[in-house]
Order: structure tokens, then sequence, then C-alpha cells
């Protein structure tokens, strides 16, 4: 929230000794805490309250609904591509189981070679 750095926060604490005093320093400091506890309270009601006004619930399920759509058909088009590459693969190998195997005899000759 605030980019405080070290040294900063050190002048800071000691300007605050330096005007409030030792004795008054702790109270401060716990009025302080209770204070930007308060804001702080307050900026997260108004926060969710406005996000409750414009429905940033619904938006961001909306969002989520449609990239969990756009990943299944992303999905859906990668299987299909495999489904063919598996039958442009396929297909030669079903043609080849369809033709006629030539028996061999004995000695090695094929039968549809031979004249009947």
């Amino acid at each position: 929230m605030f980019d405080f750095s070290f040294p900063e926060f050190f002048l800071a604490a000691v300007v605050a000794l330096v005007i409030l005093g030792p004795s008054r320093l702790p109270g401060a400091l716990r009025t302080l805490g209770l204070w930007i506890g308060r804001l702080r309270r307050n900026y997260y009601n108004v926060k969710t309250e406005i996000e409750r006004e414009i429905g940033m619930d619904e938006v961001r399920r909306q969002l989520h609904n449609e990239q969990v759509m756009a990943d299944v058909k992303r999905v859906e088009r990668e299987v299909q591509a495999m489904g063919e590459e598996i039958n442009r693969i396929e297909e030669p190998m079903a043609q080849a189981a369809d033709r006629p195997v030539a028996k061999r005899d004995e000695n090695g000759d094929a039968d549809d070679a031979k004249p009947s």
C-alpha cells in the first residue's frame, strides 16, 4: 500500500518521538492503529458493496465459464485431429488386409502363379 523503506520509517519514528515524547507515543500509536484498522474495514466493506452492486461475482463466473468452454472446444478439436490422423494411418492397413494373400506350397511357390 505505502512504499516505506526502513530509513523513511526510522525518520518518521524519530520525529514522532521528538514531537509526542516517550510518554504519549504508545497511546498515539495505539490510536493510529485503531484508525488504520477502521479505515481498512470501511474500505473492504465499500469494495464488497460495489462488487455486489455491479455483479462482479456473476461477471467472474461468466468469464470462467467462457474459459472452460474454450478449453473444451480446444480439446474437442485436438481429439478430432487425432481421430483423423488415426483414420489416415489405418486406411492403408485395412486395404492391405483386404487383399488376398497368396498361399505358398512346400517348394515356396505361390499357388496363384501355377496355371490350372
